[in-house]
């Protein structure tokens, strides 16, 4: 049998279940046809097979990102802070009226990626700023965490939020001390105003091109999407998947970032249910929210923030209605799954998932825990006893790693708490929660492996992982969370061809340099879909 590809002279990562590293693999069509050494594979190759000699250089199964928003993309469309390097109220405004002079009277103008903790002043701007830029354009300024915003009059106007609403249960609209509206919405209220502020269908299919490009410029082959604006964003992935914009595989969770039990309930009644589609689009777990953003900080707590001894986080439901909800989705089938940062949250999922499966027993449910940020030993327990699959998110530590030790404090300890997984046989997959983060997974891995920031502060060095655990997180154990493990997720003969090269030896690599590596070829389904050139990245067959 003749290959198309066969790379030679390399270290290959197989993430097979003995972490093998051979030298040599074989593609034909979209499989893998031979892993080993340089003479394994010679019987393979050809006139017609391209052989690429790595010289020592790396290849690994592709990259799975088990938890980022394919929303992403959107951040390129409007002002997206972290790329400008918005680093002061001044910048941010000014950024702001440069997107006014480009955007129509009427429409939305929008920022992402805000940190009020990394801006110079240390604040948000205020609602008086933002009127001043525009009183007729609708502002929209989304934090880094995607769970708190700032808006101007213009928009509270459009989302029919004034100075007489009441906030709704677990909603919080920021007031002054006089009582005027400040335009700082967290949470429930910000995702009403997210869904407001929404992009158009086109807009949305535009940006998914642009968030696919990035990921396979980041050697990110699969995707486990997180949610959006219900039935919309979910159908608009698969219509961007089957025209080719989208060229990364996709495992699309039943999410809305408002009201989510109604989506639930609506593909509950379509008879759509987890694992339904091929191998580009699946549909995966049903997930709720139960509460907040680790950087926020809002997410729930069984103690007070080491910050404010009075506060314990926002939960969005109570046990009995997440009991009723996930257990709904999962009599029908379902992999369920639920963003749950504060071990509060995470306690509470937990009791719902023993409850429902005392009732209702099932095998092999893979049931989720997105996120699983503050996992205490009784709940490492939980999980281990459940078999419940948490998707930790390394990179947050590189950019919100003191910010976790000023609200936590020793609670870091058991942050994202990798080394307890896998010291307790718990299977985790590692996600970057993309736009929150980069989705680089080299940095993900470097996280892992290291525990520090970007300033180089220690954040739970105690959970500090080894490389080659750190890689099967973002592979093997992806594929796992979305019942593909035969199909993907370890460089194996019969499995698919998904690969990724490196600049150099990822294990040869020093533990402070894993980050300053780059992806120099993404390859989907035996296609070569990225090769780095000397612009910023090349996509190959547009």
């Amino acid at each position: 049998m003749a290959a198309d590809i066969v790379f030679l002279n390399g270290e290959v990562i197989t993430v097979d279940h003995k972490n093998n590293v051979e030298q040599s693999i074989a593609i034909k069509g979209n499989k893998i046809i031979a892993v080993g050494s340089n003479q394994v594979t010679s019987s393979y190759i050809t006139e017609k097979t391209k052989v690429i000699d790595l010289q020592g250089k790396t290849v690994l199964p592709g990259f799975i990102d088990s938890h980022l928003h394919i929303l992403h993309g959107t951040n390129k469309l409007g002002v997206d802070c972290k790329e400008l390097q918005i680093k002061s109220i001044k910048d941010l405004l000014q950024a702001l009226k440069a997107k006014k002079l480009e955007t129509p009277t009427g429409q939305w103008i929008r920022a992402s990626g805000f940190n009020e903790m990394t801006i110079l002043e240390g604040r948000y701007p205020t609602i008086d700023e933002l009127n001043e830029i525009s009183k007729e354009h609708p502002i929209y300024i989304s934090r880094t965490c995607n769970h708190i915003c700032v808006v101007n009059s213009k928009a509270l106007e459009i989302a029919g939020i004034n100075e007489n609403t009441t906030d709704y249960e677990n909603d919080q609209i920021e007031r002054d001390q006089t009582g005027n509206l400040t335009g700082r919405l967290i949470e429930s209220t910000n995702m009403k105003m997210a869904e407001v502020a929404k992009y158009s269908g086109e807009e949305l299919l535009r940006s998914f091109k642009l968030a696919s490009d990035e990921f396979l410029s980041f050697g990110i082959t699969s995707i486990h999407d997180a949610g959006g604006h219900g039935p919309d964003h979910f159908r608009n992935i698969f219509l961007a998947v089957q025209s080719g914009e989208v060229r990364v595989r996709v495992y699309a969770m039943i999410c809305s970032l408002n009201n989510s039990e109604e989506f639930i309930d609506k593909m509950i009644d379509a008879g759509i249910v987890t694992g339904i589609g091929d191998d580009k689009f699946r549909v995966g777990p049903a997930k709720i929210f139960t509460d907040g953003s680790s950087s926020g900080p809002t997410i729930a707590t069984r103690k007070p923030y080491t910050s404010n001894p009075n506060d314990y986080g926002i939960l969005y439901y109570t046990q009995e209605e997440i009991d009723k909800i996930l257990t709904k989705a999962h009599q029908k089938g379902y992999q369920i799954t639920a963003h749950a940062q504060g071990d509060r949250a995470i306690e509470m999922v937990l009791n719902s998932i023993e409850s429902l499966q005392k009732r209702y027993p099932r095998k092999n449910c893979r049931h989720r825990i997105e996120h699983a940020g503050i996992t205490e030993p009784d709940l490492q327990e939980r999980m281990k006893k459940l078999d419940v699959i948490p998707i930790p998110n390394p990179p947050f530590f590189y950019e919100f790693g003191e910010c976790y030790i000023k609200n936590y404090g020793k609670r870091v300890d058991h942050m994202y708490p990798l080394r307890d997984f896998l010291n307790q046989k718990i299977i985790a997959a590692a996600g970057s929660d993309c736009p929150v983060t980069s989705c680089n997974p080299l940095l993900g891995i470097h996280v892992a492996v290291n525990r520090k920031s970007k300033n180089g502060i220690n954040v739970g060095r105690n959970q500090r992982i080894s490389v080659l655990e750190a890689i099967r997180m973002y592979t093997w154990n992806g594929a796992y969370a979305s019942f593909e493990e035969e199909r993907k997720g370890s460089l194996e003969v019969g499995k698919l061809a998904d690969l990724v090269v490196l600049d150099n030896s990822l294990l040869n690599a020093e533990d402070q340099n894993i980050k300053d590596l780059t992806v120099t070829m993404t390859i989907v389904d035996g296609e070569i879909l990225f090769e780095r050139s000397t612009s910023k990245y090349e996509n190959i067959k547009q």
